[in-house]
């Protein structure tokens, strides 16, 4: 294990709001912190200390970058594998670039998550109309075709309801691979965000649970509200997780709770997660100082919770009609405001999001949300 102590550099490939808060965090802790991506004036990039904008295909760039620092995280998985294979050259790099490439993918995923026995939604292959026609044969309707890369937040996914659907699904792939999902009768959708150190040593923030709305969450708070069984179940699934993977890092696991109360993972996130933004504010070590801590081989902080939270996230919407009324949501004395310094509010944008605690979650929720109306 090798501590990188404050004082040193901390490289973040991705310049989101997740490396944002992440560089808030490592720069309280008294680290530089130095993000590459292809862009520049960022959301990483304005409270960075050194923003390079390169291509992530600009090897030369890359292996210059990573020289620059002592260890090498990310903020979001869809860097290319030579682009992580270069930068491992010169400096640790953690989560380790396998996970990277098989998070990177839904297929990869899930015959990862199958072949060592983590519950998952029935799934299919699909490279051809007809594995498209047969798997929903087998899996049956209302199924979920997907491109097996790079989609998030509902983007390159449609729903099939019958087999009148299947043609016009498949077109939607344009030539990527897919994979076909049985659709799952959900009762909620949960989340564990935890971490793991170096050392192997690991952390949860119990589960969170989450409310989405047109496939972008929308609402999060914790402690959820499943049985103790299930509570259990899932810290368990994300502890497996962890040490199966040997994960150095922020990892989040993502659940749906099945009508009849069984447990299947949605997806893995190798990186803080949207879900675990109230912990910001909510927790003695947010999910990103755990970030820091576990990249640089330092103890793991305490996760408990000051008091129940909830967070709402702010999408572009909200400024269709001017500048929100951000005085009219503080005015509310238990709301916290955290924008990531994105200049153009497009429709269904992440431009921010609203904490708020409170003495039961109930409340938590309530505030969040009047919070966001008075905006």
């Amino acid at each position: 294990m090798k501590q990188i102590l404050p004082g040193s550099t901390i490289g973040i490939f991705g310049s989101g709001q997740l490396g944002r808060m992440f560089a808030i965090e490592a720069r309280k802790m008294g680290y530089s912190v130095h993000t590459y991506s292809h862009g520049s004036d960022t959301p990483t990039g304005q409270v960075a200390d050194f923003e390079t904008c390169s291509e992530y295909a600009d090897l030369d760039a890359v292996r210059a970058f990573a020289q620059s620092v002592d260890v090498v995280t990310f903020e979001f998985e869809n860097v290319p594998s030579a682009t992580v294979e270069a930068a491992a050259e010169f400096t640790g790099v953690h989560p380790k670039g396998e996970i990277l490439y098989m998070t990177q993918n839904r297929l990869r995923e899930k015959n990862f998550l199958v072949a060592n026995g983590f519950p998952v939604t029935p799934f299919r292959h699909v490279k051809i109309l007809d594995d498209l026609k047969n798997g929903a044969m087998e899996i049956g309707f209302p199924c979920i075709l997907k491109t097996a890369g790079f989609g998030y937040d509902g983007k390159g996914q449609s729903k099939i309801k019958s087999a009148e659907d299947l043609a016009d699904a498949f077109s939607g792939l344009n030539g990527a691979d897919g994979v076909l999902e049985s659709f799952v009768e959900f009762e909620k959708e949960v989340s564990v965000v935890c971490a793991r150190g170096q050392n192997g040593n690991f952390v949860h923030y119990g589960v969170t649970e989450n409310e989405h709305a047109s496939h972008i969450l929308d609402v999060s708070f914790a402690p959820a509200i499943v049985t103790e069984r299930i509570f259990n179940e899932a810290v368990e699934i994300a502890l497996s997780l962890a040490e199966t993977l040997e994960y150095v890092g922020t990892l989040c696991v993502e659940f749906f709770v099945t009508k009849d109360e069984k447990l299947l993972i949605n997806e893995l996130a190798p990186r803080p997660h949207n879900s675990g933004h109230l912990t910001f504010d909510a927790c003695v070590t947010s999910q990103f100082e755990q970030q820091v801590r576990a990249v640089c081989g330092l103890p793991l902080g305490s996760t408990e919770f000051h008091k129940p939270a909830a967070m709402v996230n702010l999408l572009g919407d909200l400024w269709q009609k001017g500048e929100p009324d951000w005085a009219a949501a503080l005015a509310m004395p238990e709301v916290k405001l955290h924008l990531y310094g994105k200049t153009d509010p497009r429709p269904g944008r992440k431009m921010g999001h609203i904490t708020a605690l409170d003495d039961t979650i109930e409340n938590a929720i309530d505030s969040v949300k009047e919070a966001r109306r008075l905006l």
